[in-house]
């Protein structure tokens, strides 16, 4: 499970109130993601191009249980690392299918506009311009079948626990 982006920093505290505003609850999905961080970064998700990669702070998600993790993979983002994540949000994460993983000193490796090459299997991320790679948290494998199958309702699926 490996993925090549463009990086986008986000610092530390990132609530779910700026990653998912109060104001994209009753909006269509893609109203959803244009308002994704528009209260501390207007403009940004008309910037991000599928296949980004979105590099946070510590305790990344933190606040309520609002699906940001959702909205960051309907916006094209193709995963994220974080120094350090919301318990609620990471699991919610794998649920939705999105790649996410903890990367101590993850911050001070990238400039925005870098390219990351994540392996989320290894545990591993590179920074393509400086060559410097650090280790990570390694998902399990139970946590690489849900992200394969694209979230936990693709897992249910495919055991025959859900019918579509």
């Amino acid at each position: 499970m490996k993925k090549t982006g463009r990086v986008w920093i986000f610092g530390d505290e990132i609530n779910t109130d700026l990653i998912f505003p109060h104001t994209a609850f009753r909006v269509s999905p893609e109203e959803q993601c244009r308002l994704c961080m528009s209260d501390n970064r207007p403009g940004w998700s008309s910037q991000v191009q599928k296949g980004d990669i979105l590099i946070g702070g510590k305790n990344f998600g933190t606040g309520s249980s609002r699906p940001g993790a959702q909205i960051l993979q309907r916006l094209g983002l193709a995963g994220m690392a974080a120094e350090s994540f919301n318990g609620l949000f990471y699991r919610n994460c794998i649920s939705y299918g999105f790649p996410a993983m903890t990367v101590p000193g993850i911050r001070e490796m990238f400039q925005e506009g870098d390219i990351a090459e994540i392996d989320f299997s290894n545990g591993t991320i590179l920074n393509t311009r400086t060559g410097e790679l650090r280790q990570g948290n390694k998902l399990s494998q139970g946590m690489i079948e849900i992200l394969e199958a694209g979230g936990i309702e693709g897992v249910l699926t495919a055991k025959g626990y859900i019918r579509r």
